[in-house]
């Protein structure tokens, strides 16, 4: 079975994620999608929050898995059997940023990352601008799946 494990905070979960996922289960028997958790960093939702996201989002996909790690990605690859890394790229700069990771996971692992590159239009898709629409009572709903909503 060829797994793959699609890492990052998903606060919250954009177009441009879904896209991401989606298009990974046309390459992967399955996509585990693995919300980090890292207790240095302030979220704008709670982890039951963002899992309930992304499980609601694709409750009609049985290749996608959501679950919640802490620690390094490459170790948690190792612990559920996941050879691939899915990593999504929406520009020059997210890929010099996440080539140093692919980098130091090959360094550290047999862990090959795999990088799609995001659709155009969702490029411009970042959960950070996401997070300042809604503090800012924009309207959020064009950036995120309907399984995103804040309440009033």
């Amino acid at each position: 079975m060829k797994r793959a494990l699609f890492p990052g905070s998903f606060d919250p979960l954009t177009l441009g994620h879904v896209d991401i996922i989606t298009r990974g289960v046309t390459l992967f028997d399955e996509v585990i999608v693995a919300i980090g958790v890292n207790a240095d960093k302030n979220y704008m939702f709670s982890l039951e929050e963002r899992k309930r996201f992304i499980e609601d989002a694709f409750k009609d996909e049985p290749k996608v898995k959501v679950v919640t790690y802490k620690g390094l990605t490459v170790d948690f690859c190792h612990d559920i059997g996941a050879e691939f890394i899915l990593r999504g790229l929406r520009n020059p700069a997210d890929f010099e940023f996440e080539k140093a990771i692919a980098h130091t996971n090959r360094h550290l692992s047999t862990i090959e990352t795999v990088f799609l590159l995001t659709a155009a239009r969702t490029s411009f898709i970042a959960s950070s601008i996401v997070r300042d629409v809604i503090r800012n009572n924009g309207d959020y709903t064009k950036l995120v799946p309907d399984s995103v909503r804040v309440k009033p």
